[in-house]
């Protein structure tokens, strides 16, 4: 069973370190063929095992469930500071929701989500994590840390961000993103949520503060963030309706079955001019969306900390 469809199975309603708790301990406890089945407390966590590598610490067990190689990688060699970055500009509150569940989630609702899962896996196994959120300002920053009351302060902020109230403004990506990277000193995992409409309006700024954030051997993960019901595949049912740019507050009205594969296949070059881009400067470009692809985030995370390990 995917992490999605055991999310949807339970039915309920957002409490953060509830929720990313059941995620976390149903694949320690074998719920999903995951890599981290077999979790115990005398290691850490799995690793891919890749060709050459000695053979000693092959999960073998582990094998004879999934078919797939898996070293285990023991408390003592864990070190890893991951630091989260959250785009909370006006775009990433879309869709809207009155109500978040685990099954009606915008891209706000999922990153945060999706953030509180990655911090569940950190803190188990004892790595530091860090939060910068920012929108038509730079709203919050907390470097990287592994105490209890740090987590808790971070959780508390996200939640915040469940409750908080789009602005229509600009966002100055490249300004606050280039003040992260100031920020971080000793090498890390940064994962960034964003929906990236910021990019067409100045790519060559917003790649150089994605390379900045490369600086001094960090990893970066772009975990590109949509609704690809109606974002990508402009879903829509066929009657008159009314589109408002969340950022500066345009409107048109149209009927979608006119501009539908027009808008996809637009949509879709953007997409794909992204991950190029982020392809030329060895960014991680990950596309997630909001219906729930929670497992691309964890599996990410997996393949993405044996880099720093």
């Amino acid at each position: 069973m995917s992490i999605k469809a055991e999310l949807q199975n339970s039915k309920i309603y957002f409490n953060l370190q509830l929720l990313a708790s059941q995620v976390v301990e149903g694949m320690i406890t074998g719920i999903h063929k995951s890599p981290f089945h077999g979790f115990s407390s005398e290691f850490a966590e799995h690793k891919v095992y890749n060709n050459g590598e000695s053979t000693k610490h092959i999960d073998w067990k582990l094998f004879a469930r999934t078919d797939k190689l898996y070293t285990k990688k023991y408390e003592e060699e864990t070190n890893l500071r991951c630091h989260l970055i959250i785009d909370n500009s006006a775009s990433m509150h879309y869709p809207k929701r009155k109500d978040f569940s685990v099954t009606n989630l915008n891209k706000i609702g999922f990153s945060v989500l999706a953030s509180a899962i990655l911090m569940n896996l950190l803190k188990k196994q004892r790595d530091a994590v860090g939060l910068s959120v920012y929108g038509n300002s730079y709203d919050f920053h907390i470097s990287e840390r592994g105490s209890e009351r740090h987590f808790n302060l971070i959780t508390n902020q996200l939640e915040q961000l469940l409750t908080s109230k789009p602005k229509v403004a600009d966002t100055n990506t490249v300004k606050y993103l280039h003040e992260i990277a100031e920020k971080l000193h000793k090498r890390s995992l940064v994962f960034f949520f964003t929906d990236m409409f910021q990019y067409s309006s100045n790519k060559e700024e917003l790649f150089g503060a994605l390379r900045h954030l490369k600086y001094n051997k960090h990893e970066v993960v772009l975990f590109h963030t949509l609704d690809h019901n109606t974002e990508v595949n402009f879903d829509y049912n066929n009657t008159p309706k009314s589109f408002v740019d969340v950022e500066t507050g345009e409107k048109i009205d149209l009927y979608p079955e006119n501009i539908k594969e027009v808008f996809s296949e637009k949509m879709n070059s953007f997409i794909d001019e992204i991950k190029l881009e982020c392809a030329k400067y060895k960014i991680k470009y990950v596309s997630v969306d909001v219906a729930g692809e929670f497992d691309k985030v964890v599996n990410t995370y997996l393949v993405e900390k044996q880099k720093l390990g």
